[in-house]
């Protein structure tokens, strides 16, 4: 039975990858869920077919990707939106529709050639779109890869490139229109990430959850004292 290494660390991607096992019934599913495990000399060993990276966020060793078939899965229409935090960037932008983007892991950031592509909404909470995006990769295109082996192609079109957001970026500005907070409050409430926020005096107010209504916009507020 041959091999394939799923890298990631979001417990959704390690959900759906035992339905990737139910419908790769023939290959094993080895799960990497710790970046500093990710070792060549381990991973010569399980001689996997493939290596999967749905949603990692650290540098690929050159020793892994130049010997294995490494595919990173990339939340942006490439070229366009290479870089990190594609997500923030794009609804930052006012983007609500963009294409996950199954590519091979070469030594540039996202330059690989590209092996398909799938649509993704981005509307909802950052969770719900990295579940949603999960689900796609895992049912969708992963099987895909394995069981048609479609050539990859080169990157067509002008490359954009993404910065990496900072925590300090996810201050809230006073000037922002209702529908700009409500992006920003929704764009980073998922786990790992540093959500919304305001400061208040000696707090900070970290808002999830929000939802539009016909006065303005509600959310959920955590009080976080900064100096006790």
């Amino acid at each position: 039975m041959s091999n394939i290494i799923i890298a990631t660390t979001q417990k959704w991607n390690i959900e759906n990858s035992k339905i990737l096992a139910e419908i790769l019934s023939n290959y094993n599913i080895i799960i990497y869920d710790d970046k500093d495990k990710l070792l060549y000399d381990d991973i010569i060993k399980a001689n996997p077919e493939y290596i999967f990276f749905p949603h990692w966020s650290w540098k690929i060793p050159v020793d892994v990707y130049k010997n294995f078939t490494c595919i990173v899965f990339h939340m942006t229409d490439l070229p366009f939106g290479r870089g990190g935090s594609p997500l923030q960037n794009l609804i930052s932008r006012g983007i609500y529709e963009t294409k996950i983007s199954a590519i091979e892991v070469v030594e540039e950031m996202d330059a690989g050639d590209v092996f398909l592509k799938e649509s993704l909404s981005l509307f909802g909470g950052a969770e719900e779109i990295y579940v949603r995006a999960s689900k796609i990769i895992f049912t969708k295109m992963i099987p895909y890869i394995v069981k048609h082996t479609p050539v990859a192609i080169k990157q067509i079109g002008e490359v954009v490139k993404f910065s990496r957001r900072t925590p300090e970026m996810s201050e809230l500005s006073h000037d922002m229109t209702t529908n700009k907070l409500f992006d920003y409050i929704r764009m980073l409430d998922a786990e790992g990430y540093p959500k919304a926020y305001i400061k208040f005096g000696n707090y900070k107010l970290y808002f999830s959850r929000p939802k539009l209504t016909s006065n303005g916009l509600i959310a959920d507020v955590e009080f976080e004292a900064e100096n006790d």
